[in-house]
C-alpha cells in the first residue's frame, strides 16, 4: 500500500475508508480471535479492566480511565495505538490528515477539485497516530479547537472571515487518530463544554465561523477520583457524552507486584549482575506498597502508586551497589539493613494525614518498612505471641538467651560480604531455627533470612534494635532495658 502515490491508485487498489473506531473494533476483533493478548505488558488486569476497555472498543465508544494515580491509565491508553492499522493514507499537506476519499477540510477539498485523481497520497504510520495533552488550568479552547490566525490571514491577503485563516487546535490536528487528555477534571470547565460537540457530534465551532468539520476520533480521558473534591470534576453533561467510564486498580497480588516492577524498573546489564536481589527482598519491598495503602498515616485517597515501588527497588539495588562499590567487591547481595536506602523513595511518593506529618514522612517510611516485616514474618517461622506462659519452651529462646548473654550485636552499614556472613554466623541459634523451619531455603538467600529473623524479632518487642553511627545494635529488650535505667 505505502507504493501508492495518488488519489487514483489508492481507488484502483480497492482502498475503503473506515473510522478509527470501526479500525480499532476490526483490529481487536482480529487480535482476540487469534488469542494473543491485547494489551502486553499490562498485569493485573486480565480478568478485571481489559475485558471491559475491550468491551468499550467493541461499542465504538469513547472511554474514560478512572483510577488512583499509578494504575497504568496511560500506558493502557498508548497501547490502544497497537489496534490501528500500519499505515494510513492522507491528502499530502493536509493539516487535518484528511482521508483522500471523504475529505473534509477546505484545503483537501479543494486540491481534490483541482488535481483529481492526480491528487498526492501521503501515508503516515501508527506511532504518529496517537495524541496526548495534560490537562492543566492554562489550557484554552485555542489550544484544543483552533482559532483565527492573523499572520495566515495578512499572508493570504483574506479577511478574518474567511474559514481559510483558522488555525486548528489539537484536536482537530488529531483527526482520524487516538487523542488522550490526562487529568480530565483540572480542565476547567468551560473547556469542557467546547468538547460537548465533538464526542457527540463530532464537529467544532472556532469564533463565529459557520464551521462544521466531522471529525473521526477515538478519545480518552483518564481522571483521578480525587481530583473530583480537591481540584475539580468532570462536567455531567460532558460524562454523559463518554460511552465507557472503565475503574483501574493497583495490583492484588505480590506476585503481579514483582513483575511490574521488574518490568519496569530501570536498570543496566552491569547493575543487575553485581548486585543479588533475594527473592524475600522482593517480596518485602512489595509489602511495603500494600502497607502503605492500608496506613493509618497515609491518605487512602491519594493512593499510593506503583511508582514508588519500582523507584524503591531501585535505590535498594543502588545502596548495595555503592555499599560493594566502597568494600571494593565485585559483586554483592542485597542485606535487609540496606531498606534503609529507599526512604527517600517512599517519601516523596505517599501523602500524609495529620497524624503522618507528626510522625514525619521518614519515620512513617520506617514504620511501612517494619510493617512489611511484621506481615511476612509469620509465613516463615512460627508466630511470636505477646504474652507467653513458658518463656523457656518458645522456639527463640535460645535466641534471645544468647542476646541476653552479649553485651551486644552489631551491623555494620559497610561491611564486606565476609564480614557480614561472620557477622551473623556468629550467631548460632540463628542457623538451628532455619534448619528447623527453613531447610530448603536457597543457600544464597539464607543470610538475608538470618537478619530477617532479628528485624521480626525487633517487630514482634522481642529484640531492640538501635541506630549507631556506623550501623544497626540488636539488643535483648530487657538487659537494654535495665542499662538505659
Amino acid at each position: 500500500m505505502k507504493d501508492i502515490k495518488t488519489l487514483g491508485e489508492l481507488k484502483q487498489s480497492g482502498y475503503h475508508s473506515k473510522s478509527i473506531k470501526d479500525e480499532l473494533r476490526d483490529n481487536l476483533r482480529t487480535k482476540i480471535k487469534s488469542g494473543k493478548p491485547v494489551f502486553e505488558g499490562v498485569h493485573g488486569f486480565e480478568n478485571t479492566v481489559i475485558p471491559e476497555l475491550e468491551r468499550a472498543i467493541l461499542s465504538r465508544h469513547n472511554i474514560n480511565l478512572l483510577g488512583l494515580r499509578g494504575q497504568a491509565k496511560t500506558r493502557l491508553a498508548r497501547k490502544m495505538i497497537e489496534l490501528l492499522d500500519e499505515y494510513m493514507p492522507i491528502v499530502a499537506g493536509s493539516e487535518i490528515n484528511d482521508d483522500p476519499l471523504r475529505p473534509i477540510s477546505r484545503y483537501a477539498i479543494d486540491v481534490i477539485a483541482e488535481k483529481g485523481d492526480t491528487t498526492p497520497i501521503q501515508w503516515i504510520h501508527r506511532s504518529e497516530r496517537f495524541f496526548e495533552k495534560l490537562a492543566t488550568p492554562d489550557v484554552t479552547v485555542a489550544d484544543l479547537i483552533g482559532d483565527v490566525d492573523p499572520i495566515k490571514a495578512a499572508n493570504l491577503k483574506l479577511s478574518y472571515a474567511d474559514d481559510r485563516v483558522i488555525h486548528f487546535g489539537m484536536i482537530p490536528r488529531a483527526n482520524r487518530c487516538i487523542f488522550v487528555i490526562n487529568e480530565l477534571p483540572d480542565l476547567q470547565a468551560r473547556i469542557q463544554v467546547a468538547l460537548f460537540n465533538i464526542l457527540q457530534e463530532g464537529d467544532i465551532q472556532i469564533r463565529g465561523f459557520k464551521v462544521r468539520m466531522p471529525l473521526d476520533m477515538q478519545f480518552v480521558f483518564t481522571a483521578n477520583p480525587e481530583d473530583y473534591t480537591n481540584r475539580g470534576s468532570i462536567v455531567t453533561p460532558l460524562k454523559d457524552r463518554i460511552g465507557s467510564q472503565i475503574l483501574t486498580h493497583y495490583p492484588e497480588s505480590i506476585a503481579i507486584a514483582r513483575t511490574i516492577t521488574h518490568q519496569e524498573a530501570k536498570l543496566d546489564k552491569a547493575q543487575s549482575d553485581a548486585v543479588y536481589v533475594p527473592s524475600l527482598a522482593k517480596d518485602l519491598l512489595e509489602q511495603i506498597s500494600f502497607e502503605a495503602r492500608e496506613s493509618e498515616y497515609i491518605d487512602a485517597k491519594s493512593g499510593v502508586s506503583a511508582r514508588m515501588s519500582i523507584t524503591a527497588y531501585e535505590n535498594l539495588l543502588s545502596t548495595a551497589e555503592r555499599r560493594g562499590l566502597l568494600s571494593g567487591a565485585d559483586t554483592t547481595t542485597v542485606r535487609l539493613s540496606d531498606f534503609m536506602g529507599i526512604i527517600p523513595a517512599i517519601t516523596g511518593k505517599v501523602e500524609l494525614v495529620y497524624e503522618g506529618e507528626q510522625e514525619g514522612a521518614a519515620v512513617v517510611a520506617q514504620h511501612l518498612i517494619g510493617d512489611a516485616i511484621h506481615t511476612f514474618f509469620p509465613a516463615f517461622f512460627p508466630k511470636i505471641e505477646k504474652l507467653e506462659r513458658d518463656a523457656t519452651a518458645s522456639p527463640y529462646a535460645n535466641l534471645l538467651e544468647w542476646f541476653f548473654a552479649e553485651t551486644g550485636f552489631e551491623l555494620l552499614d559497610d561491611a564486606s560480604d565476609e564480614e557480614y556472613h561472620k557477622q551473623l554466623d556468629a550467631v548460632k541459634p540463628l542457623e538451628d531455627l532455619i534448619q528447623k523451619y527453613q531447610p530448603k531455603f536457597l543457600q544464597e538467600d539464607k543470610y538475608f533470612l538470618k537478619e530477617f529473623i532479628l528485624w521480626g524479632l525487633v517487630e514482634y518487642d522481642k529484640l531492640s534494635k538501635d541506630r549507631v553511627a556506623v550501623g544497626y545494635q540488636f539488643k535483648d529488650l530487657y538487659s537494654n532495658y535495665i542499662n538505659k535505667l
